[in-house]
């Protein structure tokens, strides 16, 4: 699949954002029907016209009714129906960037579930988008109670913040055999400024820096590729399933908006370590 640039992609997302905040119904922006409306014209943006069928037991998302932390927004996709997962996306439909995550499955995948965090700016419909090998959009979706996740302050000034951008730690749960579905937990250090938030001192707004793609490779072969927007909460944590190979270290690749580049090797413990 071909790649969109990245910054393309965010100036593009944040477009379809305006393009589906335009209300609707004027009388009430906030009923169902105006809700569905904006997700209708955000979908057909994204998904270039095509609309996706609701299936649990293929996608299922777990969100909270109501967020304790609208910065801090636990999400839980679940995949299964015997169906193979191509891409997976998580829309948070009345934030400023819709796409939160935009996950490309490789060959060293195993997408039973994905867990991660986001920001909620408002109260809104969350979807859960999976395509299936065939092209199909099946779809999950959940209504979520939050408010000023994408502007809520950092509870560190920007220098902590960004003391050890780019750190990570990857966790293994048990040991990891060849072919064997296994999981895992990434940990990066990063602000994910946004470009809303002020600093508490200055009083000023911080420019926008986030982490905007994340690669995930066991040895050669891709676990997955992932398109982060503004969205995605301040130091990411990403917890899947893959396939070990086992014929090299697995390897985690983030950059972000500003050109940050970082890179680390780890090795699973295996019955040979």
């Amino acid at each position: 699949m071909k790649m969109i640039p990245r910054r393309t992609a965010v100036l593009g997302l944040l477009f379809a954002s305006i393009v589906a905040g335009t209300p609707a119904f004027a009388d009430d922006p906030d009923s169902p029907a105006a809700r569905d409306a904006r997700w209708r014209d955000l979908e057909k943006s994204v998904f270039d016209g095509r609309t996706a069928t609701p299936d649990r037991k293929i996608v299922a998302l777990e969100a909270p009714i109501r967020a304790e932390d609208a910065a801090l927004v636990p999400m839980t996709i679940t995949l299964g129906g015997g169906e193979r997962i191509k891409e997976l996306y998580l829309i948070i439909d009345d934030n400023p960037a819709p796409v939160a995550a935009h996950f490309i499955f490789g060959p060293a995948s195993d997408p039973h579930f994905v867990k991660l965090r986001v920001r909620v700016n408002s109260y809104t419909n969350v979807h859960s988008v999976a395509v299936l090998a065939d092209g199909r959009l099946v779809e999950d979706v959940k209504f979520v109670k939050a408010s000023g996740g994408c502007s809520a302050p950092m509870s560190e000034s920007d220098e902590e913040a960004t003391k050890g951008m780019g750190e990570m730690r990857l966790k293994f749960s048990g040991v990891v055999a060849p072919g064997a579905p296994a999981e895992a937990t990434l940990m990066v250090k990063h602000p994910n400024f946004n470009g809303m938030q002020m600093n508490q001192v200055t009083r000023m707004t911080t420019p926008a820096r986030f982490i905007d793609r994340i690669t995930v490779k066991d040895g050669a072969a891709l676990v997955f590729d992932l398109e982060a927007s503004l969205s995605l909460a301040t130091n990411p944590v990403l917890s899947f399933n893959f396939l070990p190979q086992l014929a090299g270290p697995v390897t985690v690749e983030v950059h972000d908006t500003d050109g940050g580049h970082w890179r680390q090797d780890f090795v699973p413990p295996s019955a040979t370590n």
